[in-house]
C-alpha cells in the first residue's frame, strides 16, 4: 500500500512544480485520476508515457501507434485528436485480445500496446508468457511478472519499470 501511494505521488507530480504553499492541491490531483473510468486511466497513462511521435520516429506515429502494412497515417499531418482516436482504437483492439481473462484485459491490453500482443500470447517460436499462464491458471498474484516487462535489449530500463508500476497501480483490480 505504501509503494502504491509513493508511485501515485510520483506520477502526479511529474512535470509539475511542487508548491509548499498548496499541498491540498496535490491530494486533489491524486484523487482525480481514480475518479476517471478505467479505460480513460489507461488511455492517459499510455499517452503520458509514450509521448508524441514525429517523423523521426517512423514507423511510429501519434502516441506510439506502429504503422501496419496498408495504413496511410502520416506523422507530419496527424493531429492530436486523430492520434487520440487511434490510441483508443488500438487499446480497444488489444483489450479484446485478452477478453477471455476478464477483469485483467485492460491491464494486459495496455501492456500489449507497448510490448506487442504476441510477446504475451505467444506465437510460433515464442512461447506463451508466464504472466498469461499464471492468469489462465487462476492465480492473480502477477505483480512481479507484470513489472518484469521493463527490459530493452536485455537491459533493465528504470523508466520502463516506472511505467509498468504506474500501469499496475492504475489498472489492476483486486
Amino acid at each position: 500500500m505504501r509503494y502504491r501511494m509513493l508511485l501515485l505521488l510520483c506520477f502526479l507530480s511529474l512535470g509539475c512544480t511542487l508548491s509548499a504553499q498548496e499541498p491540498e492541491k496535490e491530494t486533489a490531483k491524486e484523487a482525480r485520476i481514480f475518479r476517471l473510468p478505467e479505460f480513460e486511466r489507461a488511455f492517459l497513462c499510455v499517452r503520458y508515457f509514450e509521448g508524441w511521435h514525429s517523423e523521426k520516429n517512423h514507423p511510429y506515429v501519434g502516441w506510439g501507434h506502429c504503422l501496419q502494412p496498408g495504413e496511410k497515417y502520416s506523422a507530419r499531418t496527424m493531429t492530436r485528436q486523430q492520434a487520440d482516436e487511434l490510441l483508443r482504437k488500438d487499446l480497444r483492439k488489444f483489450c479484446a485480445m485478452f477478453r477471455h481473462l476478464g477483469k485483467d484485459s485492460l491491464l494486459l491490453g495496455t501492456l500489449a500496446y507497448n510490448v506487442g500482443p504476441f510477446r504475451l500470447l505467444g506465437s510460433g517460436k515464442i512461447p506463451k508468457s508466464k504472466l498469461i499462464r499464471k492468469l489462465e491458471a487462476g492465480d492473480r498474484d502477477i505483480y512481479k511478472e507484470y513489472i518484469s516487462y521493463c527490459h530493452y535489449k536485455g537491459r533493465k530500463i528504470c523508466s520502463i519499470e516506472r511505467r509498468r508500476k504506474m500501469e499496475f497501480l492504475l489498472l489492476f483490480k483486486k
